[in-house]
């Protein structure tokens, strides 16, 4: 079946950005077997973000499989060849936001998909299928010159529903160690996006690199959160998130409810991050903004950082564009020296696959407890430092008067106050560190070449607004002239003004 190319543009009111919706595709009433629909069509180069095919399902179907294919002609230079995403929206809706429609997304990882009520492709959310217009979701990510040729069938199955899933989402709390630093990993994928590895994997991968917590971020999904309960664990805290990957950038929401939803489906110049910034903080979730320099199509951020409430400086092994990133970051803390609203630095490994390593970077809070709640408010409040691994530890601090301040925390003395800074470090033997206030490099020193070391350092809030430290190794990349062990968030210094 070659479906009519009939459609018809739909701006933000209807589905986020404009869309292109195809005419419906109609099923015989279910019986017994499956229906079977091949669909084709062309997208041409330019064409809107997302392509929408309208499924009409009769009553009485268990089981949607949708299985999709595209051309892949070689470009010219100077241009991206083709890629296109896909996912599934039921009677629900496409709407803007419209989370009681969604039924998932595998980007363009996967080829083929199925949903049912006892059971789904991970990426995608088990449920009833119920009569009514589905819609599969295309997203031509990269279009060539030439076009985009796709085709998509789609079987409806018949039959009685299986045992209806049951989701075992992770519980909010674990052990812990009262109020103290925890080691955590917030930006990880597995099987359920784009990764290789299982639920099961990346927990371990976690536990061997000593964290005390992580954060499922897939892209676009909330689905592995009605798997994540059987993996934690009084030892391991794990927190529900989603990595929302939007044409002008990806960002995280962290802690969010199991089974929540964030839409993805927007532009910059649409204006719609605000709304959704406001979704994830109405449940006690954190929005940040991922990789934000980061080369791929469609990574790098292009709307700002106001609202947001981290920054993710550091992803992966070390790289020229994390350096950047540093860069900019830092740039903004000299408001926050005057205002005290700034945007703390988080790190992440975003993780997929081997041979990449879970918990290079990852983020040490200091929380209350281990738990979602704790965790998520030390990040807020910018109470957190980075470290390559578990074999880094620091403690720093400032001290003037009668007061002292730790990081995220301001040293609320006069200008001409004398204030000494002090890092003290191990498992980085031979790092140099660096201290770091609004006038930039202030301080480099050397560490023992036998092991731990401690460095202070003298201002005062006139010379210096805040002081933020980095621990790095004297060891080239292949983009970087050394390496990056730890770093944390700055100390600010003085009154606010």
């Amino acid at each position: 079946m070659n479906i009519e190319r009939r459609h018809f543009l739909i701006g933000a009111a209807a589905a986020g950005a404009a869309a292109v919706v195809l005419g419906p595709v109609e099923f015989a009433h279910a019986g017994t077997g499956d229906q079977v629909r091949t669909l084709t069509g062309h997208i041409a180069y330019g064409a809107p973000d997302w392509v929408y095919i309208p499924l009409v399902v009769p009553a009485g179907v268990d089981r949607i499989t949708v299985s999709y294919g595209y051309d892949r002609p070689e470009p010219p230079p100077g241009y991206d060849g083709n890629a296109l995403d896909i996912g599934l929206f039921d009677e629900g809706g496409i709407g803007p936001g419209d989370a009681a429609g969604f039924r998932g997304w595998s980007g363009g990882f996967r080829s083929e998909f199925t949903v049912s009520a006892s059971d789904a492709t991970p990426g995608y959310l088990p449920g009833p299928v119920r009569p009514g217009t589905w819609h599969v979701i295309l997203g031509p990510y990269k279009v060539a010159p030439a076009g985009l040729n796709w085709t998509v069938t789609v079987t409806l199955t018949s039959g009685a529903s299986g045992t209806p899933f049951r989701p075992r989402p992770a519980p909010h709390r674990a052990a812990g160690r009262g109020r103290a630093w925890y080691r955590g990993d917030m930006h990880l994928h597995t099987v359920h996006s784009d990764g290789r590895r299982t639920p099961a994997e990346v927990a371990a991968g976690a536990r061997a690199a000593g964290l005390d917590y992580l954060v499922s971020t897939e892209h676009n999904t909330s689905s592995a959160a009605g798997v994540w309960g059987e993996f934690a664990g009084p030892d391991l805290l794990i927190i529900d998130g989603e990595e929302i990957t939007t044409r002008n950038g990806h960002y995280t929401a962290l802690g969010l409810p199991a089974g929540t939803w964030i839409d993805w489906r927007y532009r910059a110049v649409d204006g719609a991050l605000a709304r959704f910034v406001r979704e994830i903080h109405a449940v006690g979730g954190l929005a940040v903004a991922a990789h934000p320099l980061a080369p791929c199509v469609g990574c790098g951020w292009k709307f700002g950082f106001a609202g947001l409430d981290a920054v993710e400086v550091w992803n992966g092994p070390w790289t020229l564009d994390d350096e950047a990133v540093v860069a900019c970051w830092d740039n903004l803390l000299v408001a926050g020296a005057r205002t005290g609203e700034w945007i703390p630095a988080v790190a992440s490994s975003d993780a997929h696959s081997e041979p990449q390593v879970i918990g290079l970077p990852h983020t040490v809070a200091f929380a209350d407890r281990l738990d979602r709640r704790s965790i998520l408010a030390a990040v807020r409040a910018g109470r957190a430092w980075i470290a390559e691994s578990a074999a880094v530890d620091l403690q720093f601090g400032a001290a003037g008067g009668t007061r002292r301040a730790g990081i995220g925390e301001r040293l609320a003395v006069g200008d001409d106050t004398p204030v000494t800074v002090t890092l003290a470090v191990t498992g980085a033997p031979g790092g140099i560190v660096r201290l770091i206030t609004d006038q930039g490099l202030r301080s480099a020193v050397t560490l023992p070449a036998a092991g731990p070391g401690t460095v202070t350092w003298n201002t005062t809030p006139q010379n210096s607004r805040y002081v933020r430290a980095e621990v790095r190794r004297p060891q080239p990349t292949p983009s970087t002239a050394d390496t990056m062990v730890a770093l944390t968030n700055p100390i600010f210094l003085g009154r606010r003004g």
